[in-house]
């Protein structure tokens, strides 16, 4: 870690991309520039995530989708945001997130790759088939050099003995088939004698994926321009004079310590997911008193959103979803270690559907996390808890897993054993053991199967979408989001809410300037990613909805700060002169 001076022009909070992004783009205007985590490891939420970014006429996707169209992205937008569309944003990021992505590979270690991720609502007025989310390319994280133990690691839960894999699947699609295919055989060992040899050598994996690729490409790229990323300094105040934000006080290994910035200090600290007192107001559920599990690191407790309220920062709490849902699973690790599990997979998988505590289906399960989650703390509003479970048979188990139970030939008998996996002979004896009613799940399950049989499903509309189908089983025929659960014996596990991130945050200016009530700017004071409110409106309409805008808002606020830099800079010169 490099030692803190007492003097730079901009100070960011927080290491995630959109405190990388932000920081990178003021280097690179001439600024000098610190980067702040409080963790002991940088990276952030980004280092856990997919690594999506959704931009839409960004450069790759133009190749895959000749017909998108600025008109066709502010109609989709405007259509997903409703009443939180914000004309000046929105037009703000259609502008600059081309202009992002080219600036990033041009001038740092930032590559990216196209995907064929459908808009999560692609039949809404303006949504497209593909073309508009992006990823990180993969990345040997030996780059970093002595800093390679400084990356925070990917959840536990997400990588299978350490080995991370795509956002896009193309990969994993290669493990479900392991056992069918000799081509897939032969590239899945392949990846684990590359594996085996970094856990050797390394202690991890150094062949990263997803967001831990973004979250490692953006700290070279900073580390390259000799931005001091300090770890395990937190920010305890921001320093103030004459209405100006001036600095921060940090509590780093060396004690107490102020540091200055000229031109400003840039809030990206992740929101506020841990701020119990915060979610307690914020997340419906949790005014009901029911359960919340977030697999954000913990510590986003909100420090951004609570240092900037102390001088009249606003964190407005007004988009009906509050934060970007995720249901979840708490998965039991052993030496008395729990992880909580993303179901980002299963539920898109025939023969796999939700059910309530009455046992009752409430929702297409092939929809997105964030559209499951918002349809499931609705459906419990009048239960005693916020929860489903996700329900199958022996065929399904087998093939795609359920949660964290891996597909055959892995063994299962130990989360039977530690009560993760439900098991039932029968229906009814699943409902018993899992707590749910039996009656309601048998009549759940007659009705499902009366149409899945013929790839239907009349109540719901599994498969759809295109969205719906680009993670489901395609050799499925003829709709690859639905089969019978008939042979048992059948399995659930219970699904709580969790999130990705929260929406709500700070009200800023186009620009990432901190408002007051009033609508003044709080002069020095800047807010990025998850720290400023959303410009999806408290909506999930894509892949990469969240670094999309986080990337590009860091751009822009920097290039903001670097232009105003340059102003005060000749007026300064003039006087001088």
């Amino acid at each position: 870690m490099s030692e803190a001076q007492s003097e730079y022009d901009v100070i960011v909070v927080g290491s995630g991309a959109a405190g990388l992004s932000a920081a990178i783009t003021a280097c690179k205007r001439g600024l000098k520039v610190a980067v702040l985590e409080k963790e002991p490891v940088f990276g952030g939420t980004t280092a856990l995530s997919g690594g999506v970014l959704w931009i839409p006429l960004n450069h790759h996707g133009r190749k895959q989708n000749t017909l998108d169209t600025v008109e066709k992205v502010k109609t989709f937008m405007q259509a997903e945001t409703g009443a939180f569309y914000d004309e000046a944003s929105v037009e703000c990021f259609i502008e600059n997130g081309p202009k992002m992505v080219d600036f990033f590979e041009r001038e740092t270690s930032m590559k990216f790759l196209p995907t064929l991720y459908p808009d999560y609502h692609p039949n809404v007025a303006g949504g497209v088939d593909i073309g508009r989310s992006i990823l990180a390319e993969p990345y040997d994280i030996r780059g970093l050099g002595k800093d390679i133990s400084r990356l925070k690691p990917p959840l536990k839960t997400i990588t299978f003995i350490g080995m991370m894999f795509n956002s896009s699947n193309a990969d994993l699609k290669h493990f479900f088939r392991a056992t069918k295919s000799l081509t897939s055989f032969l590239y899945v060992a392949r990846r684990l004698v590359s594996h085996f040899k970094e856990l050797m050598l390394y202690r991890r994996a150094v062949q990263v994926t997803s967001g831990n690729a973004l979250a490692a490409r953006l700290a070279k790229s900073a580390l390259d321009l000799n931005i001091p990323i300090l770890t395990s300094t937190p920010v305890t105040k921001l320093l103030q004079h004459e209405d100006r934000v001036i600095g921060v006080q940090i509590s780093g290994p060396d004690g107490e310590q102020q540091l200055t910035a000229r031109h400003g200090v840039v809030l990206a600290c992740g929101g506020f997911p841990h701020d119990l007192k915060r979610i307690a107001q914020a997340y419906p559920h949790l005014r009901r008193g029911h359960q919340h599990l977030s697999p954000t690191p913990k510590s986003n407790t909100g420090d951004g959103c609570n240092m900037a309220e102390k001088l009249g920062g606003v964190v407005d709490i007004r988009f009906q979803e509050p934060a970007a849902w995720m249901p979840v699973t708490k998965v039991d690790l052993g030496g008395g270690e729990f992880g909580v599990f993303p179901h980002l997979l299963d539920r898109y998988k025939p023969g796999i559907i939700g059910v309530l505590a009455n046992g009752q289906r409430f929702t297409n399960e092939s929809n997105s996390y964030h559209d499951v989650g918002a349809a499931l703390h609705r459906a419990c509003a009048g239960m005693a808890e916020t929860a489903m479970w996700l329900v199958c048979d022996k065929l399904a188990l087998g093939k795609y897993g359920l949660g964290y139970v891996k597909p055959a030939p892995m063994p299962i008998g130990r989360f039977i054993r530690n009560g993760y996996l439900i098991q039932g002979r029968t229906l009814e004896e699943l409902a018993q053991n899992a707590g749910i009613d039996s009656t309601g799940l048998k009549q759940a399950v007659q009705a499902y199967n009366q149409h899945a049989v013929r790839g239907e499903d009349p109540a719901f509309g599994r498969g759809s979408t295109s969205f719906n189908r680009y993670l489901a089983d395609p050799e499925n025929r003829p709709n690859p989001c639905v089969a019978p659960i008939e042979q048992g014996p059948f399995y659930a596990v219970k699904v709580l809410m969790g999130d990705l991130g929260t929406f709500d945050g700070l009200r800023t200016s186009v620009v990432g300037e901190v408002l007051r009530n009033d609508g003044t700017s709080i002069r020095g004071l800047f807010a990025a990613g998850n720290d400023r409110a959303s410009v999806m409106g408290g909506n999930y309409p894509g892949a990469g909805i969240t670094h999309g805008p986080n990337m590009t808002f860091g751009y822009v606020t920097a290039n903001f700060i670097a232009d105003q830099a340059m102003a005060v800079d000749r007026v300064q010169e003039l006087v001088a002169a």
